[in-house]
């Protein structure tokens, strides 16, 4: 079989579902759960699911409980992810991405997750890059940060916990467009404490979510193809 073919058709193959309103999380979980079994049983494309869902907060399963700061706050979940403890709520884009990780997949060579983390921390760089941000990896933390280097500071931007299943991906990434950056308030971000989050919103870059989902898209088949 013709690699370069076979990377095209996996990026072709995959589904694209964007939904509305506020979803809610253990429906989330529930929703990818019996995707992930149909694609590993063949029944099912892969897909990304873009959803927004309300105020809580999740643990991975590296979270420490001392992390969560307002435990009365949001309703909280055990996400079953890798990663610490994470804030979703309105105004941010999380995409579930839910791949056979058997196959290639652009950046991603088979059965290698770290490179398939580094695939997904790129489409959100690039994604940042479209809309002149400059969203930046650090040695040691999963995700996208954003440095002010003028007053020798940093932001986290953007998320990562993933979950592997017999080689079937699920969870995925948090971009941070226009949430309530107060809610981080009440954990821990990922267990980093010294510095803080931002938003496209908090940096003057007032866009939709439509906008942002459109960028993804095209970013995703860049990287995945």
């Amino acid at each position: 079989m013709n690699p370069e073919a076979s990377m095209t058709e996996n990026a072709a193959s995959i589904e694209w579902l964007i939904s509305e309103g506020l979803t809610p999380y253990p429906h989330a979980i529930a929703t990818m759960q019996d995707r992930v079994a149909a694609i590993r049983a063949g029944t099912a494309a892969e897909q990304v699911w873009l959803v927004e869902h309300p105020p809580l907060y999740t643990a991975g399963t590296s979270a420490d409980p001392a992390d969560l700061r307002a435990p009365d706050r949001f309703p909280t979940f055990a996400a079953g992810r890798g990663g610490q403890w994470t804030y979703h709520g309105p105004g941010q884009r999380t995409g579930y991405v839910m791949l056979d990780l058997t196959r290639p997949h652009g950046m991603a060579p088979p059965r290698d997750v770290r490179c398939y983390v580094n695939a997904l921390e790129e489409v959100m760089i690039r994604t940042l890059d479209r809309f002149n941000i400059r969203g930046e990896r650090r040695e040691g933390r999963v995700g996208i940060w954003v440095a002010d280097r003028a007053r020798g500071t940093e932001a986290k931007i953007g998320a990562i916990g993933v979950r592997v299943s017999r080689w079937v991906s699920w969870h995925g990434f948090a971009l941070n467009v226009d949430p309530d950056l107060g809610h981080f308030g009440g954990i821990v971000p990922c267990g980093i404490a010294e510095h803080g989050v931002t938003s496209l919103a908090a940096l003057g870059i007032p866009v939709t979510m439509a906008e942002v989902d459109s960028v993804l898209k095209a970013v995703f088949a860049e990287v995945f193809t």
